[in-house]
C-alpha cells in the first residue's frame, strides 16, 4: 500500500515559509551557518506542504481516468508536483502565498482531439468526487496572448474517509488539452530549455515568441477554435511564419534539438514496474531518468536535488512525475527529451502552405 506524506507543520508555519521563499536566498561561501539552518527549515516546511498534495493529486488523476474509460475516450494522463523553483518564482511575481497556490499538485489529460476534451469536461462537471474551486480557466476558447491553449480546472480534495481527512481542501490543478495543443506547449518548453530562455513566461527571443503565437493560431484554425484577438489572418500568418522560419532557421533547430540531447546510459534500460520517475535536465543538455518503486523514495531524492539547486546554485531542472508506464513518460513530457518532431513537422507543412495536422495518439 502506498504511503502518502502528510503535512508535518502548522498552516501558520506554511504561510510564514511562503513569505520567506518569496525573498532572495543566499548561497555559497558567504552564507552563515545559522542562516543555512534557517533556510533548510524553510524548505522543509515548503516541501512538507507540497508533499501533502500527492494523495489528492493521485485521487484527481484516477477520477479523471475513470471518466475517460467510461466515455471510451483516447488519451493520456500524468501528474507531477510543482517544482520548487517554479513555486518560488510564483511567490515572487504574484500576490499569492504558499498556502493559497492552486497548482502545487498538477494533473494533465491529453486527449486525441477537441471533441474528446469537451466530452471529458462535460462529464466531470456532472459527476466528480471533488469540488471545483472558484471558476474554470478556458484558455482554449479564450487563448492567452502568447498562444497558450488548454482548459484548467482547480479541484479541492474531498476526503473519502477518516484516514484521508488530513488532506481535505488541498487544491489540485487539472489541465485538459488536445494532442495538438500539447505539441505546441511542450515545444515552447523544449526550445526554452534548450536555448536557456524562459519562453514559457514570455522571456526570450522575440522571433521565437512570435513564431509560437502564430503557430498557435494555425493550430486553433485546424481545431475550429477561437484565435487570440489581434493575430493576423491565415494568409498573413503563413507569410510571416515563412519569413521568421527563414530568418532564424526554426525548423532546422527544432529537428536538431533531439539529436543534441545527451541521455544517460541507463536512460531506458529499467524494466522495473515503476510509476514515479525523476527527470533531470542539465544546462549541458544532458538528461537522466531515475525510476522509483515507491513514492517516498522519489520524494526524498527530489528534495535533496532541489536543496542543491536552491542553496548551491546547481544549474539543473528536476521534476518528479507519475505515469502508468515509462512509454507514457515520453508522450506526456516530450519537452525534457527534446522531442518536438510533431511541432516541427507542422511548422514545415504550414510554411509550404499545407494545413496543420491534428495528430491522434500514437499507437
Amino acid at each position: 500500500m502506498t504511503e502518502y506524506p502528510r503535512l508535518a507543520y502548522s498552516m501558520e508555519a506554511v504561510r510564514k515559509a511562503g513569505g520567506q521563499l518569496a525573498k532572495p536566498i543566499q548561497f555559497g561561501r558567504d552564507i552563515t551557518a545559522g542562516h543555512y539552518v534557517d533556510t533548510l527549515e524553510i524548505f522543509s516546511i515548503a516541501n512538507s506542504w507540497r508533499d501533502s498534495h500527492f494523495l489528492p493529486m493521485r485521487s484527481v488523476r484516477f477520477s479523471v481516468g475513470h471518466h475517460m474509460r467510461a466515455l471510451r475516450l483516447k488519451g493520456d494522463m500524468a501528474s507531477r508536483p510543482k517544482r520548487m523553483a517554479s513555486i518560488r518564482r510564483r511567490l515572487r511575481e504574484s500576490t499569492t502565498n504558499l498556502d493559497t497556490m492552486d497548482d502545487i499538485g498538477g494533473c494533465r489529460a491529453i486527449m486525441a482531439d477537441i471533441k474528446g476534451v469537451r466530452s471529458l469536461l462535460a462529464s466531470m462537471r456532472e459527476n466528480f468526487p471533488h469540488e471545483i474551486h472558484t471558476r474554470e480557466f478556458n484558455y482554449i476558447d479564450e487563448p492567452k496572448p502568447d498562444g497558450y491553449r488548454s482548459h484548467h480546472i482547480v479541484f479541492k480534495y474531498r476526503p473519502k474517509n477518516a484516514d484521508t481527512e488530513a488532506f481535505e481542501g488541498r487544491r489540485i490543478e487539472l489541465q485538459v488539452r488536445t494532442r495538438l495543443q500539447h505539441t505546441w506547449a511542450t515545444a515552447v518548453e523544449a526550445v526554452g530549455l534548450f536555448r536557456g530562455q524562459d519562453l514559457q513566461h514570455g522571456k526570450g527571443e522575440q522571433d521565437w515568441l512570435r513564431l509560437f503565437q502564430l503557430m498557435s493560431a494555425e493550430f486553433a484554425l485546424v481545431e475550429q477554435c477561437p484565435v487570440y484577438i489581434g493575430v493576423p489572418d491565415h494568409d498573413d500568418r503563413v507569410r510571416e511564419l515563412r519569413d521568421i522560419n527563414k530568418r532564424i532557421g526554426a525548423t532546422s533547430i527544432l529537428e536538431d534539438i533531439k539529436n543534441l540531447i545527451h541521455c544517460s546510459e541507463n536512460f531506458v534500460r529499467s524494466t522495473e514496474k515503476s510509476r514515479y520517475y525523476l527527470i533531470q535536465y542539465g544546462r549541458d543538455h544532458s538528461v537522466t531518468l531515475e525510476p522509483f518503486r515507491t513514492l517516498m523514495l522519489g520524494v526524498r531524492t527530489l528534495e535533496e536535488i532541489e536543496k542543491k539547486i536552491e542553496l548551491r546554485g546547481i544549474d539543473v531542472t528536476a521534476v518528479l512525475v507519475e505515469v502508468d508506464k515509462v512509454e507514457k513518460l515520453f508522450e506526456t513530457y516530450p519537452n525534457y527529451f527534446g522531442d518536438v518532431s510533431l511541432f516541427a513537422r507542422n511548422l514545415k507543412s504550414i510554411c509550404t502552405e499545407k494545413a496543420a495536422v491534428e495528430y491522434g495518439l500514437a499507437p
